[in-house]
């Protein structure tokens, strides 16, 4: 991901350099670049223009999810900020050089260090150790530990099945933090029922042991169970199944086979975000204006400017204000928050902005 360096050479003061700058900040983000470097070496004095020049850049950054850094800060514009309160809610670095490390994206780095780490271990330890992990101590007595296998649903070593579990939740919880949807409508909650399905398949697992029975009832449990939150991605349903997969994996004790195919999984989903196209959001939107006057030539500019497809689908006079309806073709990292608050700019003439989803036709 690329940062762009801003660097204003003179100060950020009301009458040209902070609208300057403000208006340079705005159409850096319209682009789509969405982390920014500020460079204030050359910045000796600022005032209330540059410090909302600054503001408005850093909400617009948080909105479309990316970052805004202040870099060489001087002590003058730092005691203007503190006097404002705003030091706090800026990010501020020594050099541009440490802006731009912060800048990098360590979250990531974290999590694919700490994915590596854990199959690696659940490799070594399904390796290491695979009869303990499937119940069975010795070769020579596990016929005699089968019969006992199955007319009880635990294995006489608890906390062996509490480390399955466990490596279930910590499978979920990987896959979860690689597996980033294309819009970011996709509920939390979705995320903590993968790795809650990844541990349930894992419980299900040390439940049926070798028992067909069991296997049966809990198939005819599952049954009963409906679930009502709509997964419209065919990506993320794929998921689920597969985590299913992984902690049924887990749940057996296959610990090498569940740390290989977690591995494989989270390899293929990186490859196939770097491979995959953004598909265009389909979203409908009506604009409430008051009167009979309707500001269509700013909201297609503001629409024009941000690089959205519209078509105009309906327009509908009330009494005291006027509706239009567009259907809009976005990309999904647009942020609607943003869209709204230009559409609904001071003295634009727009009331009200309403974002719906277009289900697309079946075919």
């Amino acid at each position: 991901m690329t940062r762009l360096v801003l660097s204003p050479q003179e100060p950020l003061v009301a009458g040209g350099a902070a609208e300057a700058l403000e208006q340079e900040l705005q159409q850096t983000f319209r682009r789509g670049q969405r982390d920014v470097i500020v460079d204030l070496a050359s910045v000796t004095a600022i005032d209330s223009a540059g410090i909302r020049a600054l503001v408005r850049a850093h909400t617009t950054s948080q909105r479309l999810g990316g970052s805004l850094r202040l870099a060489a800060v001087s002590a003058a514009v730092m005691r203007v900020l503190e006097a404002s309160r705003l030091a706090a809610i800026f990010e501020t670095y020594s050099s541009v050089d440490a802006a731009r490390l912060a800048a990098w994206p360590w979250h990531t780095v974290r999590v694919l260090m700490a994915g590596a780490v854990l199959c690696t271990v659940l490799v070594w330890i399904g390796m290491r150790w695979p009869l303990e992990l499937a119940g069975i101590q010795t070769v020579s007595d596990s016929l005699q530990q089968a019969d006992a296998m199955a007319s009880s649903p635990v294995s006489r070593h608890p906390f062996i099945e509490l480390s399955k579990l466990i490596a279930a939740a910590l499978i979920g919880a990987l896959v979860t933090a690689i597996h980033q949807p294309v819009s970011r409508d996709r509920p939390r909650s979705l995320e903590q029922a993968q790795i809650l399905l990844c541990v349930s398949g894992a419980i299900m697992m040390i439940i049926i042991g070798n028992s067909l029975a069991r296997a049966f009832g809990i198939a005819g449990a599952a049954g009963i169970v409906r679930f009502r939150t709509p997964v419209d991605d065919p990506k993320d349903v794929t998921i689920l199944f597969l985590l299913m997969g992984l902690g049924m994996a887990a749940g057996l004790g296959a610990f090498a086979v569940a740390g290989l195919a977690t591995a494989f999984l989270c390899i293929a989903l990186l490859v196939l975000e770097r491979m995959a196209t953004q598909r265009t959001r389909l979203m409908s939107v009506e604009l409430s204006a008051p009167g009979r006057q309707f500001p269509t030539r700013h909201v297609e500019a503001v629409l024009v400017r941000n690089e959205v497809v519209f078509e105009p689908r309906e327009i509908s006079q009330g009494k005291n204000d006027i509706r239009v309806k567009y259907h809009t073709w976005l990309d999904p990292r647009t942020s609607l928050d943003d869209l709204s608050a230009q559409l609904m700019a001071e003295g634009a003439g727009v009331d009200s902005v309403s974002w719906d989803q277009v289900k697309r036709e079946k075919i």
